[in-house]
């Protein structure tokens, strides 16, 4: 799976979205945060974003052989604004490699809710949006990483004005 990040709340929405258990990519500095073990208890992969993140790319990869699912934030970090930002590359090996089948999911509300300033979340309404699954077969099609960056990030876009639709019906606006 493959979602853009507005908040720490986002790993948790998702998984309330989904009907099967799932670990995500998380940089390593969050192990060290004082409730790590709720990080760990949901299987977190630590990502050394820093020394090339080789041994979180490796135990990803093992994951995804094992069928199990992952979830990827490719902005690399929460949104400063609520938007979907430019993606990262870094899932496209991971993508390739165990020839899965990728889910874009697309959240909004949630930087509403936490925004990265603020150190305790708000009530709010936050809508999680599901594309199209892509095949191994439709990844492979695209012949360069940017080009399938560019494809995933467009449906991310895409359902996140869904969502954002489905948000303004939710409280009147727009």
């Amino acid at each position: 799976m493959v979602s853009n990040h507005q908040s720490h709340l986002d790993p948790v929405l998702v998984g309330l979205a989904i009907d099967r258990r799932m670990s995500y990519l998380a940089r390593d500095s969050l192990f060290f945060f004082p409730l790590s073990w709720i990080i760990r208890s949901v299987g977190a992969v630590p990502l050394d974003r820093e020394g090339g993140g080789l041994a979180g790319l490796k135990e990803s990869l093992r994951r995804l052989k094992r069928q199990e699912m992952l979830l990827v934030f490719p902005e690399g970090t929460r949104s400063r604004d609520g938007e979907v930002a430019d993606f990262k590359p870094g899932f496209c090996a991971l993508a390739r490699r165990s020839k899965i089948t990728l889910l874009t999911v697309a959240i909004d509300g949630a930087y509403q809710a936490w925004p990265r300033t603020s150190r305790f979340p708000h009530f709010g309404t936050v809508h999680v949006h599901i594309g199209e699954p892509m095949s191994a077969a439709e990844i492979a099609a695209f012949p360069t990483d940017e080009e399938l960056v560019a494809e995933v990030q467009r449906r991310v876009r895409q359902g996140h004005a869904a969502a954002r639709k489905g948000l303004e019906r939710a409280t009147g606006g727009g």
